[in-house]
């Protein structure tokens, strides 16, 4: 699986609360991102909201732009991208 970083902007903020209900979007998000062998590794939030970077693994960009128009989520960029770490010399 090949993995990207995919940039979103929400003008108005992402409005997704760290409570039940924030848990259960979250979950409809994953559980259609399924149907298309994508996968959210995890996202960077700006401290504004307005913007976020989300990791995932996906077996395209297209794959990624159908689950996120089924989820109403919107897609600026998407990169692919490679791991890099301070450990790769180990």
């Amino acid at each position: 699986m090949t993995r990207y970083l995919v940039e979103r902007t929400f003008p108005d903020g992402l409005s997704l609360s760290a409570d039940q209900t924030g848990a259960q979007a979250s979950n409809a998000v994953v559980s259609v991102n399924n149907q298309e062998q994508v996968t959210w590794v995890h996202s960077y939030v700006t401290p504004d909201k307005k913007k976020t970077y989300c990791i995932y693994d996906a077996p395209s960009p297209e794959a990624i732009r159908r689950v996120a128009e089924r989820n109403n989520l919107p897609v600026d960029r998407i990169t692919e991208v490679r791991v890099l770490d301070p450990y790769f010399l180990y």
